[in-house]
């Protein structure tokens, strides 16, 4: 527990920076999924779909330092091979 305000605000900060960082993390991972669920489906339009809003709330979360960028280039060229390799 802080001792000091300054402290204390920094604590309180950061706990809310922290929970809003986990849900942002949280929300890409979901469409990643949802992502990868429309591509076994085999329904291609919906997948590529899926893949547009996928790759940019990855690449807002490389931009906002959330994941790393190779991080962020790995995750867009295994769904962008995934969406090549459908009929």
């Amino acid at each position: 527990m802080p001792n000091i305000k300054s402290a204390a605000k920094r604590d309180a900060l950061s706990k809310a920076q922290n929970a809003a960082n986990k849900a942002r993390k949280s929300e890409m991972k979901t469409l990643i999924k949802k992502f990868d669920a429309k591509a076994e489906e085999g329904d291609k339009a919906a997948a590529k779909e899926a893949y547009l809003t996928a790759v940019k709330v990855v690449d807002q979360a490389a931009s906002d330092n959330l994941i790393h960028k190779n991080n962020a280039a790995h995750k867009k060229s295994r769904l962008t091979k995934k969406l090549n390799s459908m009929e």
